[in-house]
């Protein structure tokens, strides 16, 4: 029952260092599970979603040990197939990486259907077409997805409908250890897969054209051990870009990489936020009114979907009408009520927010946590307007977001977490 309690209106300032990234994290993790051998991940972001997936593969028979707070070595050589705990696969949305790694090591695997965020229906037709595609029968049964093959994962041309950064990954993961070469085309191209990517080259893959829309995978019999570290999380990165306009604050977010914020810089500066590059570093800040804006969210590199609700807040408090269109999933909108709450002025029709801003008047207000970065979006307003905001459900938050509270309170925040029974 932790809530976030915050006392907003005043500008922050300082410097933000930015965790590894949340999305290859994940996607690395159970990566492991193709690799009989111990590795060692560095830059670990401490966040409820990484741990999850220590114990997933804590229960499926890898010796994991923790090196500091954010590294792991992980000695996956005993993991045991079809093997990963129901009540933690369902939990999290990036748990269907387990099916790509158990098809390239066992050749079968079964996985309980996924959890994570709901923002409407996220099928994974291109995940099973992509198995398909590698010689296995994939099933859906019992809330279970089920995938195995003849005699091992075979190479396969396979071509995503739809551009899919989860399908991308798992059939890239499955085609790893297949006999003969994988081609996929029009392939997601965010930098998580590229990190996945160079991980498992690490580890003796043969992955080329990570980043574009067309990899090859050519098959290898095995996997070595490495140490790696993860990447700087861009999101996180464009959530405290958001935080630092919309309080009228100077924050340097370091430890980052600024091609991948790019589509974020563009469009603060064309609010009327200062954007100072370095090269493993931005400076935000910001004097001035904000313009209202446009925005569409798109596969990378267009704009993150994963900050349509931060975005949405600094609209709210720009002079004039902008629009906020979601191009990658149909419910992504939810937040919009707890805006509301806060004084937000907000239509929605279908996959198009129209935000007033001259007419949202902004307070504090008890609201709530919808999912990952609307909390991050609940978090930003509280601390952008004045008075006192409550914000529930605060575990989406922290499912992403390593130590919000200190970093947060480091740059001058008035916020702390309290505990009720």
């Amino acid at each position: 029952m932790d809530k976030i309690s915050i006392n907003g209106g005043k500008p922050l300032s300082g410097e933000i260092v930015i965790s590894g990234m949340k999305n290859a994290a994940v996607a690395i993790l159970l990566a492991n599970i193709m690799v009989e051998d111990e590795c060692t991940i560095e830059n670990l972001p401490n966040i409820s979603d990484v741990n999850m997936s220590l114990d997933i593969l804590s229960s499926m028979g890898a010796k994991v040990t923790r090196v500091s707070p954010n590294a792991v070595k992980i000695d996956s050589k005993n993991i045991v197939a079809c093997s990963a705990p129901d009540e933690l696969v369902k939990k999290m949305r990036a748990s269907y990486y387990v099916l790509g790694a158990e098809l390239a090591r066992f050749g079968r695997s079964s996985v309980a259907c996924p959890g994570g965020c709901d923002f409407g229906v996220r099928p994974i037709d291109q995940h099973i077409k992509g198995f398909e595609a590698l010689d296995a029968t994939v099933s859906v049964t019992d809330n279970h997805i089920v995938a195995v093959t003849a005699s091992g994962v075979k190479g396969g041309s396979v071509f995503m409908d739809v551009v899919s950064v989860g399908a991308t990954i798992n059939v890239m993961l499955a085609a790893v250890k297949a006999e003969g070469t994988t081609v996929i085309e029009n392939a997601a191209r965010e930098p998580h897969i590229v990190d996945t990517a160079n991980f498992l080259n690490a580890c003796g893959a043969k992955i080329s054209g990570a980043g574009t829309d067309v990899i090859k995978i050519t098959g290898v019999p095995s996997l070595h051990g490495v140490t790696y570290a993860i990447i700087p999380d861009m999101i996180e990165a464009g959530t405290f870009m958001v935080l630092a306009s919309a309080t009228c604050g100077k924050i340097k977010i370091s430890n980052v990489i600024p091609k991948h914020l790019e589509s974020i810089s563009a469009k603060l500066v064309e609010m009327g936020t200062t954007i100072d590059e370095d090269d493993d570093a931005v400076t935000v800040s910001r004097n001035g009114t904000l313009s209202p804006i446009n925005v569409k969210t798109q596969p990378y590199p267009g704009f993150p979907t994963d900050m349509n609700p931060q975005m949405c807040v600094l609209m709210c408090l720009a002079g004039g009408k902008s629009k906020m269109i979601e191009g990658v999933w149909n419910n992504r909108f939810r937040y919009v009520e707890e805006l509301k709450r806060m004084g937000a002025d907000i239509e929605v029709q279908d996959t198009t927010a129209t935000i007033n801003g001259a007419g949202s008047v902004m307070h504090g207000a008890s609201v709530r946590a919808i999912d990952l970065r609307a909390g991050a979006a609940m978090v930003i307003a509280g601390l952008a307007c004045k008075g006192h905001t409550d914000i529930d459900d605060i575990f989406h938050i922290q499912r992403g977001y390593e130590d919000i509270i200190g970093k947060l309170r480091a740059v001058g925040a008035d916020i702390e977490i309290i505990s009720t029974p």
